[in-house]
């Protein structure tokens, strides 16, 4: 499928219900951006807000992936890092890819846009973001060209007996 990328699309209340159906359905399918299966839309909506008040904030920016009928299958939010000694470098989360989607590129080339917008922004030689221990997830990004930097051992608790490793990734952008 082709999956085409905007930064910085127009904040509408289609774009809010899109991403809330998407950050669900990857969470229901297993994916570990902030939830734990089960959870509902509406369980997501105050996580996104938080978001959306970051980019209203110019400390945020979006990016998403659209099919041909505009439905929204990708995102990830690039957020700048507000230390004076560290604003060289931009966070990641959120990186969501439609579970039907998955294993067939498309998290590859967000991960490519992702870099690209990077490049775009004065001065962000870096980029860094998290993702949860077993799940597989970091050999994904390292095949992207991120290096493992750090890891936190039991730092994600999603459920009473099961703790995850918090892994910290980097990609130098060059």
């Amino acid at each position: 499928m082709n999956v085409r990328f905007d930064l910085g699309p127009s904040v509408t209340p289609e774009l809010r219900d899109d991403i809330c159906a998407l950050w669900a359905d990857v969470s229901n399918a297993g994916g570990a951006v902030g939830f734990v299966p089960p959870v509902t839309r509406e369980d997501i909506r105050p996580e996104l807000l938080k978001h959306l008040t970051a980019m209203a904030e110019g400390r945020e920016r979006l990016l998403v992936g659209r099919d041909e009928d505009g439905r929204i299958l990708a995102t990830a939010f690039l957020t700048f890092n507000g230390h004076r000694l560290m604003n060289h470098w931009l966070w990641v989360y959120a990186v969501m890819v439609h579970p039907s989607l998955q294993g067939q590129g498309t998290g590859r080339r967000l991960m490519t846009a992702v870099a690209d917008a990077a490049r775009g922004f004065d001065g962000i030689t870096g980029i860094r973001l998290t993702c949860r221990g077993g799940t597989g997830i970091s050999r994904f990004y390292e095949a992207c060209g991120y290096k493992e930097v750090g890891r936190v051992p039991g730092a994600i608790k999603v459920a009473d007996d099961d703790f995850r490793d918090d892994i910290t990734m980097w990609l130098e952008l060059g």
